[in-house]
Order: C-alpha cells, then structure tokens, then sequence
C-alpha cells in the first residue's frame, strides 16, 4: 500500500458525501482523508428513500471495495485509474487545538475540525484543506485558522449567464419580419443567425413591428409562434408563449423553467399539461419535501397525508386556479377532480414517484432548485417511451442547507443540456401574479 505522497490532502464533510457519493474520486491526485465521525453521521442517513439515504449506501460501498484487504488507518490507493490515496482519520485529542474545547461543546462538527488538525500536526510538510457544503463549518474552520473550501466538482462557474432559452434581436429589416409572418417560416441566416440554437427562442424586433419565433432543429428553419392558451390559461408576455410552445411541443422531451415568484411558471407546466393528457396515460406533479427549519416531517403533527399537505398545498392552489377558469356546467371542471380521483393525474411528494416507471407519462418537477444534479439526472434516467419532463424552479430561492444558486440541480441541468434537441429552456422574466407580488420581487 502506498505511504501519502507530498500533495494535498483534502478532509470530506458529511454534506460533500451525500452531495454526490463519488465525490471521493474529485481530487485527481490529492489524497482523501474522511474522519471517524463522518461514518457516524452516515451510518444514520443508511435507511430511507430519500436522495441522501442513497448516497449514503452507494459511499459505504465504495469504502468497502476499495478497503477490501487493507485496514482503514492506512493510506489505501482509490483505484488504478486515480493517483490519490484515502484513509480514516481519528482526530485524537493529542492535537495542538481542540476544537470541542475552543467552541465549548463535543458535537461531530467540531470533532470534525480536530480530525484536520490531527492531520495538520501528523502531516506539517502538506496543505491540508476541508472540504464541506456547511457554510458554518467553513466559518469555524477558519476562525481557528484551517484551509477550507466548498465542493466545487459540477459547480456553475458563472451564474449570471447561464443560459435563458430566449434571444432578443433587434433592427430586423420589416420585410424579413412580413415574410416571416406570410409563409410561418424562415431561414434563420435572413434574419443574422448564423449558428443558431436547437428549440431555441427568439423576438425579432423593428420598432414597434415583432414576431415570436423559435428554431425548429427538425426543419431548420426559424418558426413564428403565436398566442395559444392552455386549458383557459393565456400566456400574458413572449416567455410565457415560449413556455407554453415548449411543454405542448411533442419533439420536446425535457423542458426547464427558471424564474422568480409569480412568473408562472407552474401553472404554465399544470395547463400545458393537462392540455395533453390525451397524449399521456398519466400526469406526475411533484415537488421535493424541504422540512420546515430543516425538521423532519415526523416533527409534524397528524398522519402521513397531514403531515405533507402543506408542502403539496402550493400546486393544488395552481391547479384549482386552472379548475377556476371553468364554470361548474363545463365538463373541464369536472374532469380534473375525475382525473384525480382516478389517478390520471397524480400530485405527490418527488419521494414518493421516485424509483416508479416514468414509461408514457408527463412529468412536471416543481422546485426544482432543491435538488442535487444527481437527483436530476436519477429522475431523467428514469424515463422511458413516450415521456415528457418538466422542471420548474427558481435558482435564487434555495431552500436546502447544502445547494445554493451554482450547485443545485436545476442550475446544472440547464447548463449541460442546453442545445441539445431534445431539451428547451426559457428563463421567465416578468412576474405576472399581482402588482404587489412584482414589487416584492423588485425592491424587497
């Protein structure tokens, strides 16, 4: 076995693991130390459905493998293909600075910190870094003077422009626009694109003279798109059209819908879809549980269906909106409450619809931004024939510890697929829910 070579060594936090369970391959040639108690912290995350509870598992079969005839005090080479080693680390407390003395109380977080400065002492000569998604824990680490870092493995480098989806060109002449108009398409290099997007969208300006388009990747020519309503619901600005085209395209297969409150975004996703339930044997609306101040949903009072309906409760709001659009005589209003009882159209926690066959069905994922890229890609994975997939979300508005605008999952889908023909994206700009909700969004 090979003795830790003169590089970096790197100390995971539990947050990293269940971040992405491979994370211990990251590093190229650095070595991987993982402190006792982080195998504590994961041996209760081992049972459950949950994202983290698979993570868990996957990570405590890669040690395994890869310890197989070693013992974990030492350094144990990660595989042919890296160069790194790994090991457990105690953090005994024959170290320079205790931690648990320094901030006054034993808890893992600060057993964790004496683990690096174990290795700080053992090891003078390397950099030794800690590595965690825990804002906190890198605070304190500082504080006592440690290298430490976020994971920044499948990381958004620049945010601001990540890809919108939708393209703004003005100074077309007007006759390119009255032939766009007349014959419903156009060459896309008439108009100054040379190299244009797969379902991309485009306005196409002249002063007050415009046309919504979109670049059909199938004909290649660039497509004029109109106003088209949903299940009573009209699209009230350009992105909004755009979204509604890109959920009732059948060539379509992964859509992604980024905007901050009131944009509509999931009430475009429920009307685009209920306007093609014809087309699917189901629709799946779901959206990842975020437990209140980071609780467990057990701390609610009630049985299970109690306990989750306040997270549910904001998407059957959307879909009594759409039922309200409907008098009480149309068969429409009536049809939706059918479809529910029947489970055409189902609304649960993304748990529970995770690990199902995802085989002739329009699935809509709402809040989208909670979700790690690999629960993003677990879930596209799992589509079969006939599938549609739609993630809605807002990149700003994080509601887990561990993600944040650059690493979460909807971030990362929208910047690995974008292009691909399969696959549109509109970033919705104008909040059109109330006056008042757009001046929260504006100043608040």
């Amino acid at each position: 076995m090979k003795e830790s070579k003169k590089n970096k060594i790197f100390v995971l936090d539990t947050s990293v693991i269940i971040y992405n369970h491979a994370s211990i391959f990251s590093f190229e040639d650095n070595d991987i130390a993982i402190p006792i108690t982080i195998l504590e912290e994961l041996d209760q995350f081992k049972k459950g459905n949950d994202i983290k509870n698979f993570e868990a598992r996957e990570f405590s079969r890669i040690i395994d493998k890869l310890s197989a005839h070693h013992t974990l005090q030492d350094w144990i080479p990660l595989g042919e293909e890296y160069l790194g080693n790994f090991r457990v680390v105690f953090g005994d407390k024959n170290i320079s600075v205790d931690a648990c003395e320094v901030f006054g109380e034993d808890k893992p977080d600060h057993r964790i910190l004496n683990a690096v400065t174990w290795l700080q002492d053992k090891y003078p000569t390397q950099q030794v870094i800690l590595v965690t998604k825990d804002i906190n824990l890198r605070i304190k680490a500082k504080a006592l003077n440690m290298l430490a870092e976020d994971y920044e493995t499948g990381k958004i480098k620049n945010i601001e422009n990540l890809y919108s989806g939708v393209s703004k060109i003005h100074n077309i002449d007007k006759d390119k626009i009255s032939l766009l108009y007349e014959h419903g398409s156009i060459e896309p290099e008439l108009v100054g694109i040379e190299t244009p997007v797969a379902n991309h969208y485009y306005i196409l300006k002249n002063g007050s003279s415009s046309v919504l388009s979109f670049f059909n990747p199938n004909t290649q020519l660039l497509e004029k798109l109109d106003k088209r309503p949903a299940y009573r619901i009209t699209p009230r600005n350009a992105e909004q059209v755009f979204a509604l085209h890109a959920i009732m395209n059948p060539d379509i297969k992964l859509v992604t819908l980024q905007g901050v409150a009131g944009t509509g975004k999931t009430l475009l996703a429920l009307a685009g879809a209920l306007e093609q339930k014809r087309f699917y044997k189901q629709v799946f609306l779901a959206r990842p549980i975020v437990p209140l101040s980071n609780k467990d949903i057990g701390f609610l009072p009630g049985d299970i269906k109690s306990k989750l309906n306040p997270y549910m409760e904001p998407l059957f709001d959307n879909l009594k909106f759409i039922r309200n659009m409907f008098s009480e005589q149309d068969k429409e209003f009536h049809s939706i409450n059918e479809d529910l009882e029947s489970e055409k159209l189902v609304i649960q926690p993304l748990a529970y619809i995770r690990g199902r066959s995802l085989s002739d069905i329009c699935f809509i994922v709402d809040e989208a931004q909670n979700l790690t890229p690999h629960e993003v890609k677990t879930i596209i994975t799992r589509a079969g024939e006939n599938t549609k997939i739609i993630f809605t979300g807002d990149i700003f508005q994080i509601d887990t510890p561990y993600l944040d605008a650059q690493s979460n999952g909807l971030s990362y889908l929208i910047d690995r697929i974008k292009e691909h023909p399969l696959y549109a994206h509109i970033k919705l700009e104008k909040g059109e829910r109330s006056e008042l909700a757009n001046l929260a969004n504006d100043l608040l």
